[in-house]
């Protein structure tokens, strides 16, 4: 069933981030065959190109407001989408990626640093990120009374905070809104229409220090975290109090 996150913001994203220890692959044949298999799963990823950077990406139309993607980074592995109906959409494109990754790219799970499952809000929003922040999640509190100083603005403010979903420390959820407005624009008045206000909500899983790091069974319980904090926390406490910041200034 569709949890309509996608409906509460202008952009919303899904991505599942494979740290790893070692550099990943590179060679054209190890690389190509993984991204066939992904295609010949997911027909509509048939856009393959290299960055600049040498990145490898994988892709959808990007023309269409909803597109997946995976990329091969040189210490990384993600997968994504933007603007999913319904979370599975991107959580589908993950699981097959780390089913494909140990026997393709040659992943272990000693090299795995970490792993990450990260929903993604974008806000449009042309004026000072920074006030709507304040004014939405700060209200309150010790840094918003200092807006009350004669001739001060909010610039500069990114909260963000980590917390432990998990006895050992070894499961974290990292919460934080970036601002993208800069004092050049604060002090000018003029204001890109096109940098959003973004909302990430990132659950980390480290490998136990025991037992043998499970990449799919430990993503699985990251989907599970991820969907419940979004549903009981994020959009009550931070998602709804932007939204009606950002409503009031248009």
């Amino acid at each position: 069933m569709s949890n309509g996150f996608n409906s509460l913001c202008d952009e919303f994203f899904i991505e599942m981030l494979i740290n790893t220890e070692l550099d990943l692959p590179t060679e054209r044949d190890t690389v190509l065959a993984f991204c066939e298999r992904i295609e010949k799963q997911f027909p509509s990823l048939n856009s393959f190109h290299r960055r600049d950077n040498g990145d490898f990406v994988l892709e959808e139309d990007r023309q269409s407001q909803k597109y997946r993607w995976v990329s091969i980074e040189a210490d990384r592995l993600c997968a994504g989408c933007a603007n999913p109906d319904d979370p599975e959409d991107a959580f589908g494109l993950q699981r097959l990626v780390l089913d494909l990754a140990p026997f393709m790219l040659g992943l272990s799970h000693l090299d795995v640093e970490s792993l990450d499952v990260t929903f993604t809000m974008d806000f449009d929003f042309q004026g000072n990120h920074n006030e709507v922040i304040s004014d939405a999640l700060l209200r309150n509190t010790a840094f918003h009374r200092l807006l009350d100083l004669p001739g001060s603005q909010a610039m500069g403010l990114s909260p963000a905070t980590i917390i432990s979903l998990s006895e050992d420390c070894r499961t974290q959820a990292r919460i934080a809104i970036e601002s993208r407005s800069n004092a050049a624009e604060i002090r000018q008045g003029h204001f890109k229409s096109e940098e959003p206000i973004s909302l990430y909500l990132t659950i980390r899983q480290y490998p136990p220090a025991e037992d043998k790091f499970d990449l799919k069974t430990c993503f699985l319980r990251q989907c599970g975290w991820a969907e419940t904090l979004m549903i009981e926390r994020i959009i009550p406490d931070f998602v709804k109090p932007l939204a009606s910041a950002i409503a009031q200034r248009r």
